[in-house]
């Protein structure tokens, strides 16, 4: 009874390794001791960003772009060549950013027939190489390869492309060969690569294979509006002239402005802004 009471009796014996008496841990694999793995600071995972979250921006950052919105936001619409100049007095970016329009159309896009697409050939290009593949047969097939084509041919490039490959840009077909590439809507369609008359990457029986692929390796670019009614269009480098980047935004605007639906009513481009990749928008006079 006395020891039951007795807490030292109680306690459970501490092993001393010292002891020669101690019974050592069983070993496992290669000699090594089996027990609980002893884990330093240093071989501690870290905590992992959440995806889709940016870094915390410093102070002197957060307040030169509240400034630079601030600025902009009162900033009344500018001519095409005044806003590429302040666009690029914001590149803050270290590699060559893309400039793109966006450009808010007052159509109703619930309506199919409202629906704005098209192609324009800029004047200066977009400053990036564009993969063309050309869906045609015959003779076609070699003037398109000679014109620039990064692959062209028939039914086995419609097996090549059913089975994944999706290495290109820009798809065009001729006429006689949209019965094979119309099996293609489910790998192309979601990727906006299907091609279509509306774009001009359908060409006819009397048109020039050549011609077309040339014209998109050039800088030809698909416009096409969106659920909201936006069209969004990128007309090419940071890097460029603003003389270059100016003629190619008017050609784009011009042509949008020509492609008005007749069902369209009201105003029918309400507002259009010039952006960078990672620069705030400038408001373009319409």
């Amino acid at each position: 009874m006395a020891e039951d009471l007795n807490p030292a009796a109680a306690a459970p014996a501490v092993p001393n390794p010292a002891d020669p008496a101690t019974p050592t841990p069983p070993a496992g694999e290669g000699g090594q001791p089996v027990g609980p793995a002893i884990v330093t600071e240093a071989e501690a995972p870290k905590k992992k960003k959440k995806p889709g979250v940016a870094p915390r921006r410093g102070k002197k950052l957060r307040n030169h772009l509240k400034n630079v919105y601030s600025r902009l936001k009162a900033t009344p619409p500018l001519p095409v060549k005044q806003a590429v100049a302040e666009l690029k007095k914001l590149k803050r970016a270290k590699f060559d950013e893309t400039i793109e329009v966006h450009i808010n159309l007052g159509i109703d896009a619930t309506q199919s027939d409202q629906m704005v697409r098209g192609s324009v050939a800029l004047p200066h290009g977009i400053g990036k190489s564009v993969r063309v593949v050309v869906f045609c047969q015959g003779d076609k097939a070699a003037a398109a390869k000679a014109a620039g084509a990064d692959d062209a041919g028939g039914a086995e490039l419609v097996a090549k492309v059913s089975g994944g490959w999706l290495d290109f840009d820009v798809a065009i077909a001729t006429q006689d060969m949209m019965g094979q590439v119309s099996r293609l809507g489910k790998v192309l369609g979601p990727r906006g690569l299907m091609p279509t008359p509306k774009a001009g990457t359908v060409i006819p029986a009397t048109g020039d294979v050549a011609a077309a692929v040339k014209e998109f390796k050039a800088g030809k670019v698909e416009y096409r509006s969106d659920k909201t009614g936006q069209v969004h269009c990128g007309v090419g480098k940071m890097s460029f002239d603003d003389q270059k980047l100016s003629e190619n935004i008017q050609t784009l605007v011009d042509t949008v402005r020509a492609a008005k639906p007749s069902g369209v009513k009201g105003n029918y481009i309400n507002g259009i802004v010039l952006s960078a990749t990672m620069c705030p928008s400038v408001k373009l006079a319409v």
